[in-house]
């Protein structure tokens, strides 16, 4: 795939809060969320329990992800962004499926170890499924009140 435009993984990769809309019939829902990014995909994880996201994006994996808040981007130059793509839920062990991105969730909120040692404590809270996000559109606007730069990204083919 090709990889994002370097702005826009900057601040994907520093965003400690994303806005991850989903369809819901003929409405749109924004759910605030904290961005994991690999370096080609994106994750997000979600506790199961009354998530309706998660019902949405199985519906219709047709997402938008987008970093608008500067407070909570702590990059040098703030630029909003929008990555428009493909979701799907991964949720076949809800117990531990979610812990490849603790790593990446650690960085961002690094209070998540201490939650973790109270993990039986807080049972509900850490049945967690997967939302991975293949970016397929970028949209950036490098500076505020700048230009809209699009950039379409290609599946590389073997």
């Amino acid at each position: 795939m090709t990889p994002l435009p370097d702005d826009a993984a900057r601040i994907l990769d520093a965003a400690l809060v994303c806005e991850l809309t989903v369809l819901s019939g003929d409405r749109v829902v924004t759910y605030p969320l904290i961005p994991l990014f690999d370096g080609e995909r994106i994750f997000m994880t979600s506790s199961v329990l009354f998530s309706r996201k998660l019902d949405h994006i199985k519906a219709n994996p047709k997402v938008a992800v987008s970093v608008t808040d500067p407070t909570a981007t702590p990059v040098d130059r703030f630029a909003r962004i929008t990555i428009q793509g493909d979701a799907r839920v991964i949720d076949d062990d809800l117990h531990a499926g979610w812990l490849s991105v603790l790593p990446m969730w650690e960085r961002k909120e690094p209070v998540i170890r201490k939650f973790l040692r109270q993990r039986f404590g807080l049972p509900l809270f850490f049945e967690r499924a997967l939302i991975e996000v293949t970016p397929r559109r970028v949209l950036v606007w490098p500076q505020p009140g700048g230009w809209l730069e699009v950039h379409e990204l290609q599946e590389e083919r073997a």
